[in-house]
């Protein structure tokens, strides 16, 4: 991967990130916590997006490793096998290859539990591996704003033995530690890492803002002129798939603009008392957004999916991998579109793990628990907070969703059950492919979403 891939791709994201690493400027857009790790390879001498795509990379392949290794140990071959070819699924490797924050968690994640699952099918306590699990666990939880959701109930479940009679006190606990990351997130940004405020937070209240606008009227939100409203209509500006239309420079972004010099406190409360005054009008916007980003009923063509091949025009000098890994994206990019790719089936079949793991008999189904609540988590975070349906979001929810069904297949499963899950699978499956075949198309680029 590191020979096939080097020196990894550069996102716009990414190139954003290494600005601050170059110049010495944070600021909180994107969590700083990449910047500020990068920053110190930078300082080293090691220029460009090498040593992050190497890093990355090390910890996606060492955590399936782990796990492969010790499943492999234990006797369960297959299962073993399993896991190194679904690390080796197109989609994975192509966004994988991506140096962003994405790409960035989900190989911490997948590293702390492959340190999880050495220790524990072997019977044996964590040890000395606590402190990297930890480690890891932290800076998966600081390097993307919403990674709480699935960080807070993976790092609960992996921890300690999970037991199912436990439940009601492992909920509080998860949703404690998720309302207190969420809470001091913005300090340690800010005040720890020396990132300076962007706004970024008031995004998700504009992007429902005009959902809320959109449905109920161009006078459900006073925040904004009538006039506002009725122009963003005129000029076809509502969009349920993503915020970007707004942002500055696109041909929305006179909404943006006519909130500038706002308060947040203000935005905020216009937001929630939208909310409030139009509870129909927000969940059909959400709903919305959710359909888009978990790519359920979509076209077969929608943009974001398709890994990035080669990175973007810059002056950092941030290279592009051969020309070869373009033809191989365009592969995984036909298969993150398919059903196969839909985040909604990997949703699916985290909640089929939920209902047929015993953790109780067996430790396999212990870490198999935990690895589905954190997708299932990740995935309905979404209904709340998201502005954006990019496939990479969803890269760790995936992988932890597959890892979990590999688990729970290594013990036999009681057929009528397990069947019921199958049927509920194929469903979503098949439904997404009848959209697939039967909407019009949109396109892969980006541009089709903002034009």
């Amino acid at each position: 991967m590191l020979a096939f891939f080097w020196p990894g791709v550069a996102h716009y994201d990414t190139i954003a990130q290494y600005q601050q690493v170059v110049s010495g400027a944070y600021y909180d857009w994107h969590p700083p916590a990449m910047a500020r790790l990068w920053s110190l390879f930078h300082a080293a001498g090691w220029a460009g997006q090498g040593p992050m795509f190497l890093l990355q990379t090390a910890l996606y392949w060492g955590g399936l490793g782990l796990l492969a290794a010790a499943l492999a140990h234990g006797g369960a071959r297959i299962a073993a096998l399993a896991v190194l070819a679904l690390g080796l699924w197109p989609p994975f490797l192509g966004w994988q290859a991506v140096v962003v924050k994405d790409g960035q968690m989900a190989g911490a994640l997948l590293a702390a539990t492959g340190l999880v699952a050495w220790k524990r099918l072997a019977g044996k306590p964590l040890g000395l591996a606590l402190p990297a699990i930890l480690a890891l666990f932290l800076y998966a939880v600081l390097v993307r704003a919403n990674a709480v959701f699935a960080v807070a109930p993976l790092a609960v479940g992996l921890l300690t033995p999970w037991r199912w009679q436990e439940w009601p006190s492992r909920a509080l606990l998860i949703g404690a530690a998720t309302l207190a990351v969420l809470a001091l997130s913005p300090a340690i940004n800010q005040r720890l890492l020396g990132a300076e405020p962007s706004g970024v937070e008031t995004t998700q209240p504009i992007f429902d803002l005009a959902g809320i606008a959109h449905r109920a009227g161009p006078d459900a939100v006073p925040l904004v002129p009538s006039e506002t409203w009725r122009r963003l209509e005129a000029q076809r500006c509502h969009s349920s798939i993503l915020w970007d239309i707004f942002s500055t420079g696109k041909r929305c972004d006179f909404l943006q603009q006519g909130l500038t010099g706002q308060p947040r406190q203000a935005i905020v409360a216009a937001w929630l008392r939208a909310i409030r005054e139009h509870p129909a009008a927000y969940l059909s916007h959400r709903l919305a957004h959710w359909n888009a980003t978990m790519r359920w009923f979509v076209p077969w063509h929608f943009p974001q999916a398709v890994p990035q091949a080669a990175s973007l025009p810059n002056g950092f000098g941030l290279a592009s991998p051969d020309p070869q890994v373009a033809a191989y994206d365009r592969v995984a990019g036909w298969l993150a579109n398919s059903p196969l790719g839909a985040p909604i089936l990997a949703l699916a079949v985290a909640l089929a793990v939920l209902a047929l793991a015993r953790p109780a008999h067996s430790v396999a189904h212990g870490l198999a628990v935990p690895l589905a609540l954190s997708a299932t988590a990740m995935e309905l975070s979404f209904l709340v907070v998201s502005i954006a349906g990019d496939w990479r979001y969803h890269l760790w929810s995936m992988l932890a969703a597959g890892l979990s069904a590999i688990l729970l297949l290594t013990r036999p499963l009681p057929r009528r059950a397990a069947r019921i899950a199958l049927a509920g699978i194929a469903l979503v499956a098949l439904t997404s492919l009848g959209a697939r075949l039967m909407l019009p198309q949109v396109g892969d680029a980006y541009e089709a979403l903002i034009r």
